[in-house]
């Protein structure tokens, strides 16, 4: 029974605090109660870490979801890591990609062009899923981490001490509000006292008793005069060595900005390593490509030498090139050479869709007619292409130049 009776009594409390506290709230957004300001090197430590938190939190929320778009996958492990358990292996797409492509390889024949470039293919795309695989790692411990230790650690501390200063300030405020009210109640009765009822008549001894009856009412404030200056320098003292402490942790950020820095640097390096490697994967799959036939090898074992309709031939006036268009696997042919040396221009049929990768290049679509020509001091592997009033460089390797 006492022990509910101590729960009862410490709810009604804590209701009465909250109660008074969002009153004294009200009246300080209408400006009819005093409010104690922090100062300003205070104020702009708050600022700054409320400003680190925000971007700290969509940083680390966009960076999680560089690393996995895939909304379940990040649900799932962010479950696991709640309950403190590893997450069970996934293959990622680069890796299910790469599997894909080998296994259709050797369906479509190892011995076949076709076949043979998928499987190089695939075996690439499963380095670059490896790859992908270390960097969510590296980037997640070095990175991640640390900006999540902040978040669920070092920023909750200060947000629990910054409530603390705050409910500091309220209690000073209605300190320094209670002497105001004790001082001018105890002026009040002070006057009172002064003052004699003048005549002999009822009402004029009636208004003596009313007189008399506010008087010890005020005298009740006038008591808590002593009592309030105390409560106030309690108060005042206790709210300053609250402030010292929020601004010591609130100092602390940035030390925790030159943290972030040092893990940025490792997620940069992480990132520096992984597309490396993901372009010299690329790099020696492009060379393997280019070291095939020129035409391609049909999957129903028919001859080699058979060459496709709209393939052209070494013996042709088109530019050869490999399975896959490479500006830095260009043959230039007998008709090329003549056009590059000369000024004259000639059609010419494009291969393969080219989108501009800049203003100075023309976009392409495939078996459409376009004119070319060379200018002087032109890159070997480029010519000028014109369609209509549009004109820009476009690469000899997409280009079959006609009679």
């Amino acid at each position: 029974m006492s022990i509910m009776d101590f729960n009862v009594k410490k709810l009604a409390a804590d209701a009465g605090t909250f109660l008074s506290r969002a009153v004294q709230f009200t009246e300080e957004k209408l400006g009819q109660a005093e409010k104690t300001e922090l100062d300003a090197h205070l104020e702009n430590l708050l600022s700054k870490a409320e400003c680190t938190k925000q971007w700290t939190e969509k940083i680390m929320k966009q960076t999680e979801v560089l690393l996995q778009p895939n909304p379940n996958a990040r649900i799932e492990e962010f479950v696991y890591e709640k309950l403190d358990r590893k997450a069970p292996s996934r293959t990622n797409n680069q890796e299910l990609l790469g599997q894909f492509m080998i296994d259709a390889g050797n369906d479509f024949g190892p011995g076949t062009a076709y076949g043979n470039a998928l499987i190089k293919c695939g075996e690439t795309q499963k380095r670059i899923g490896t790859a992908d695989r270390e960097l969510i790692q590296t980037s997640a411990i070095n990175f991640l981490t640390p900006l999540r230790n902040f978040i669920e650690g070092d920023y909750k501390t200060i947000a629990k001490e910054k409530k603390l200063l705050q409910n500091k300030r309220l209690d000073l405020d209605a300190a320094k509000t209670r002497l105001k009210k004790a001082k001018v109640a105890e002026t009040r009765a002070t006057q009172l006292n002064s003052t004699q009822p003048e005549g002999d008549n009822i009402m004029v001894n009636l208004s003596y008793m009313l007189n008399l009856l506010h008087v010890k009412w005020l005298k009740i404030w006038a008591e808590e005069v002593t009592k309030a200056e105390q409560e106030l320098r309690i108060t005042q003292s206790e709210f300053d060595r609250q402030a010292e402490i929020t601004r010591l942790l609130l100092e602390g950020i940035s030390s925790t900005h030159a943290h972030h820095l040092r893990c940025l640097n490792d997620f940069v390096e992480a990132q520096m390593t992984y597309y490396a490697q993901c372009y010299q994967y690329m790099l020696d799959l492009q060379k393997q490509l280019g070291s095939f036939p020129s035409t391609f090898v049909s999957n129903n074992n028919q001859s080699s030498t058979t060459s496709m309709s709209n393939i052209s031939t070494p013996s042709s006036s088109a530019v050869t090139t490999s399975l896959l268009p490479s500006t830095s696997s260009t043959v230039v042919t007998p008709a090329l050479t003549d056009l590059k040396e000369s000024s004259g221009s000639r059609k010419a049929r494009v291969l393969y869709d080219y989108d501009a990768a800049n203003s100075s290049e023309l976009s392409l679509l495939a078996d459409e007619v376009i004119t070319v020509y060379s200018i002087v001091g032109m890159d070997s592997d480029w010519l000028m292409g014109e369609r209509g009033n549009q004109k820009g460089k476009v690469p000899i390797t997409y280009l079959e130049l006609l009679n």
